[in-house]
């Protein structure tokens, strides 16, 4: 459940938490007395528990007026019904925290932007040029309007595309940042697809970092639980080493705390990342 301000997105994918769907809206209600609860249980993975995917109103009157999203001083237009997961992804906001140590001056490439939160943020902290890059083109055109609504459109661009086609096309071009930003959807979402998601992790990390400069930095992230942390740091090691290169690493990356990692149940720890400094070999 992501709540922003007096509106709650709550979404469930599974049978069990399906069937107390009415209970954890009186709770809802009574403890948090929001405006409205949108249900959001459009997520692909309810088709494993043979869960229908819908979006209803589960208290309160619907609004077609967006969602405002505050971090850091930063304001986000956002959407709880056709946007990604519940609108927003409260779960990167400390590792976008990081960001301003990094970024002044710099040119960086925001792949998998969605609304530019990663992107938004660098610009903030006094990046010289923004590139977003996502694949929707809702997702494009509101980047364009957070920029705008944050004064940052001077520095900031968004560009829909494919985004292994459109690092390939950046490589091509002989096109370099100082900084990258990996943050793509799940690749690995059952444990069976481990082999082809770590080959697509790789294949995505190698790629970002032909883009970077001799003395670059490559953020990268992967919201896949079954894709375990040393394996995704194993992928960004061989494709450094195939491109003759050298990684540092500077940082782990981890979901926030409001997203806490419950010691007794593995699951809950599915965000992981790395800030690493990319060097010639």
């Amino acid at each position: 459940m992501d709540r922003f301000g007096d509106v709650l997105v709550a979404q469930t994918t599974t049978a069990g938490m399906e069937r107390l769907k009415g209970a954890v809206t009186e709770a809802l209600v009574k403890v948090l007395k929001p405006r409205r609860i949108w249900w959001k249980n459009d997520a692909s993975i309810r088709t494993l528990e043979n869960l229908p995917e819908y979006v209803e109103l589960g208290h309160g009157e619907a609004g077609d007026e967006p969602l405002i999203v505050r971090e850091a001083g930063l304001e986000f237009e956002a959407d709880a019904v056709g946007g990604q997961k519940t609108g927003w992804f409260y779960d990167q906001r400390f590792n976008r925290d990081q960001l301003g140590a990094m970024v002044k001056g710099k040119r960086v490439l925001d792949m998998f932007s969605y609304l530019g939160g990663w992107g938004l943020r660098a610009a903030a902290f006094g990046a010289r040029e923004v590139v977003c890059v996502d694949a929707s083109q809702a997702a494009v055109d509101a980047i364009g309007r957070n920029a705008a609504r944050n004064g940052l459109g001077d520095r900031v661009s968004a560009v829909r595309a494919d985004a292994f086609e459109y690092l390939r096309s950046l490589r091509e071009q002989r096109e370099r940042f100082d900084v990258v930003v990996l943050d793509p959807p799940a690749f690995v979402k059952r444990k069976k697809d481990l082999g082809e998601g770590r080959v697509a992790y790789r294949r995505l990390n190698e790629l970002g970092m032909q883009v970077l400069e001799r003395d670059g930095l490559l953020i990268t992230c992967s919201c896949s639980y079954h894709m375990p942390r040393a394996q995704l740091l194993d992928g960004v090691q061989q494709g450094a080493r195939h491109l003759d290169r050298q990684a540092q690493l500077l940082l782990h990356l981890q979901q926030g705390p409001d997203h806490p990692i419950h010691p007794a149940i593995p699951e809950t720890e599915y965000l992981k990342g790395f800030v690493l400094r990319v060097l010639p070999a």
